[in-house]
């Protein structure tokens, strides 16, 4: 493992109610030159200041963290390493969203077209001049439909395997309401479909495991057409409409003649708030566009005291 620093320059935001935060400075410099061998140099090196950087005493489990980078193509602003609660991510929509805001906050973009570097690919952003951000995120597809699961206490269900820069599991719910009232059953619920699909063998192309469960049901805002629920890798659930999973979603209702190309998809979240989404075909290859807003909650310094015994974070 690497030296710890003493100090972290962060920024924090929130997209939809989902917090990122996004280390602008004190990090060492990562020295792999692709984004995928950053990641893994990442998770190889860093393990003990990723936990620092967002959980508890200084985050809690829901933080996601976005570590900026050179970029690694001469077209890119930046590169970004995202990570959360249990490691480095592939990619993360609503951080993704959270960190064009940032970079305008610091100054570094202006309104207009924004390219980041991720261990997925290259992804744009369209910032508009009153903060609405239009993702266009990593290609989408629809894996296998109507997968059936035999989940322990809950018996067999079925869904959709889908991949949206991150692999899902999406169910059809409609035994619990998919409101925060219920979040410890619904906690309970997607968990045990996790637990699962890792116990049966089911997984994305290649063995890719699934590490997300989306359960989605009727919508409460009069301007939704679904409302769901992201369970996230580390036991967190996701408080905005979630970027990928709505990508994932996206491309499976497509796979399933639900969803045209072109038409909109309007995402609400488990506490209410909205993406609004959209498909664009290519040669046969989907892409997604997700719309969201995000909002700079703070700008502070992070701080390692080497005698500090929970230094590298509590859980």
């Amino acid at each position: 493992m690497g030296e710890f620093p003493r100090r972290l320059q962060i920024i924090d935001s929130h997209t939809e109610g989902e917090p990122t935060r996004v280390v602008i400075g004190g990090w060492p410099e990562l020295r792999s030159t692709s984004m995928a061998a950053r990641r893994e140099e990442f998770s190889a090196e860093w393990n003990d200041l990723r936990r620092g950087a967002v959980l508890e005493p200084r985050g809690f489990d829901a933080v996601v963290g976005a570590l900026i980078t050179p970029p690694v193509s001469a077209e890119a602003h930046c590169g970004v390493v995202f990570f959360n609660n249990v490691g480095p991510l592939l990619m993360c929509g609503h951080g993704m969203i959270g960190l064009v805001r940032t970079l305008e906050f610091l100054g570094r973009v202006k309104p207009g077209r924004v390219l980041v570097d991720t261990p997925v690919g290259a992804v744009g952003a369209e910032l508009a001049v009153d903060g609405l951000v239009t993702l266009e995120n990593v290609p989408a597809h629809c894996s296998r439909r109507d997968v059936e699961l035999d989940v322990p206490g809950l018996g067999r269900v079925r869904g959709d395997v889908a991949y949206g820069g991150n692999w899902f599991f999406l169910v059809h719910w409609d035994a619990d309401a998919i409101e925060l009232a219920n979040k410890s059953r619904l906690l309970e619920v997607s968990n045990a479909m996790m637990a699962a699909l890792a116990a049966q063998g089911i997984t994305g192309d290649s063995g890719a495991k699934i590490d997300h469960v989306e359960l989605f049901g009727r919508p409460t805002r009069p301007d939704a057409d679904s409302k769901n629920w992201v369970l996230c890798p580390g036991g967190e659930y996701d408080r905005s409409p979630c970027g990928t999973g709505t990508s994932a979603k996206m491309a499976a209702l497509h796979a399933a003649g639900k969803l045209r190309a072109g038409e909109r998809w309007r995402q609400e979240s488990i506490t209410g708030s909205l993406f609004t989404g959209w498909l664009e075909e290519r040669s046969g290859v989907l892409i997604p566009f997700i719309q969201g807003r995000a909002y700079i909650t703070s700008e502070a310094t992070l701080l390692f005291d080497p005698q500090d015994p929970f230094r590298g974070g509590l859980g």
